[in-house]
């Protein structure tokens, strides 16, 4: 639906400024508002290939967070790379700016727009008023409400549980490795929230993995401890991780959901007087200073970091702005478009470790 909205809203652009230039080369006096025709028709054609193209960028929020900073930083060097322009706006984690600022976007009149959603289903008058616009959208990084997606161009993200399976398989191999294969191997996980999507995405992708090592391996018998929660901050992973430790000294892998954790996450484990060669720690984001902590100790207890790399989605997310204006949707055939993400080892991390960024990028 959306695919044919835009399809038609552009050739009537360009049918608008082909029919200016017709009547300019019959008749040059008396047309002043359609002088530029043959250059509004070629600015039209150059848009396909994003040149001069004009996308809205709502952001849910930049301030604070590395991770949406890198985000929108991969947008502004692809559009830079094909020519295009970035309109950016930041709703700074309130619903209600985001859809004013969308509303500025479409006045503005920019061609796509690009959102990250604060709210999944309070974006909803946004949505709205760029299909009246005829204007298509496409999300980063958090996707809309079900309800929603019908007039949605395309999601761009990682499939965060098949790159929690990622690690999953690898702390499976290093626990084989560090334990062999019979006995029991207790393992928790710690997330944000308990019952947010991520943690859930990124926790049962993680035990996928892990399982599909395992179950080769039936003398070993998993013991996975209750997940707790540091509400994806490192002052609050700190208490959980040391009270689970305290009370399982036997504890061998533990699975922190973000990077952002994880400073608070070691601080709690070596206060448990469990931090060092007898655990395993498997991590999630590929933030950079995580992969500098396995490139000083590659044997130290961090041996897996799968990568979400909000670079290369930003990148993504203006590509598929580009498809949705050429109205393109084999570029995005299931309304999704997952990014491939990789897991880094002390092996990799050398190859992945660039101290300039923030966040593990695609190496192509």
């Amino acid at each position: 639906m959306q695919r044919t909205k835009t399809g038609t809203r552009r050739s009537s652009r360009l049918a608008a400024a082909a029919l200016c230039a017709s009547i300019l080369t019959v008749a040059t006096l008396g047309l002043a508002g359609c002088k530029s025709g043959t250059a509004a028709a070629a600015d039209e054609e150059a848009k396909a290939t994003g040149k001069g193209l004009v996308i809205g960028w709502s952001q849910r929020g930049i301030s604070g967070s590395d991770w949406w900073k890198t985000l929108v930083e991969g947008g502004q060097a692809e559009a830079s790379k094909v020519g295009a322009r970035l309109e950016l706006l930041d709703a700074n984690g309130d619903t209600v700016r985001q859809n004013a600022d969308v509303q500025t976007l479409i006045t503005k009149g920019v061609d796509v727009v690009v959102m990250n959603p604060n709210d999944p289903i309070g974006v909803g008058p946004s949505v709205q008023a760029l299909k009246d616009a005829g204007i298509p959208v496409v999300t980063v990084n958090s996707s809309l409400d079900k309800s929603l997606v019908p007039d949605m161009f395309c999601y761009v993200a990682e499939d965060q549980e098949h790159t929690g399976s990622l690690a999953g398989e690898v702390a499976a191999q290093k626990a084989l490795e560090k334990y062999g294969d019979n006995g029991q191997i207790k393992l928790v996980g710690i997330g944000g929230f308990p019952g947010d999507v991520l943690s859930d995405l990124r926790f049962n992708g993680f035990m996928a993995g892990w399982n599909r090592v395992m179950e080769k391996h039936p003398g070993v018998t998993t013991v996975k401890l209750e997940t707790k929660y540091g509400e994806w901050k490192p002052d609050k992973a700190l208490a959980p991780i040391r009270d689970v430790a305290t009370a399982n000294p036997d504890l061998k892998v533990i699975y922190s959901m973000s990077d952002v954790m994880h400073g608070g996450i070691v601080q709690g484990l070596q206060q448990a007087g469990l931090w060092g060669d007898g655990i395993i720690m498997a991590s999630y984001d590929g933030g950079m200073g995580a992969i500098k902590e396995m490139v000083d100790d590659p044997k130290g207890p961090l041996q897996a970091d799968a990568s979400n790399q909000p670079w290369d989605q930003g990148v993504a997310a203006v590509r598929m702005a580009l498809a949705a204006f050429n109205g393109d949707q084999s570029q995005c055939p299931d309304k999704t478009n997952y990014i491939d993400t990789t897991v880094i080892t002390p092996v990799e991390a050398p190859e992945y470790y660039v101290p300039s960024d923030t966040y593990v990028r695609a190496k192509n």
